[in-house]
């Protein structure tokens, strides 16, 4: 029997998430990469920010770790869309890295993409 898990969280830069992005789904599976702007204890939502793009993080499902603003956070969960494209990812992992060049990180990303994308091309040429 083939167990069934939470899918793995698809590495997005947070100004791809808009409405017309690929990414901006419901229910999709995405590992966010931000500097926390303020968190509310009493509702668990953090919101966290790169550049000008900002996303709420609802937190309420995870334990032992700290919020600092200003530090850096990477979460990986679930996009909930509402009305308006107003979304919030529903946290299952969420971690502090501070010390992580956010820049760099971006260029991995996209880098990674490409050699995905040079892959699939290959096994569809072979195929």
């Amino acid at each position: 029997m083939v167990s069934v898990g939470p899918k793995p969280g698809v590495p997005v830069i947070l100004r791809e998430l808009e409405p017309s992005s690929e990414m901006f789904k419901q229910g999709a599976s995405l590992r966010v990469t931000g500097s926390l702007q303020s968190f509310e204890v009493d509702s668990a939502t953090a919101v966290i920010q790169d550049g000008s793009v900002s996303l709420k993080v609802d937190t309420q499902h995870l334990r032992d770790i700290s919020f600092r603003t200003n530090s850096a956070y990477q979460f990986i969960g679930e996009l909930q869309i509402r009305e308006g494209n107003d979304a919030t990812l529903l946290a299952r992992i969420g971690r502090n890295v501070d010390g992580l060049d956010l820049n760099l990180y971006q260029q991995a990303i996209l880098i990674r993409r490409q050699h995905e994308a040079k892959l699939v091309s290959s096994r569809t040429r072979r195929a």
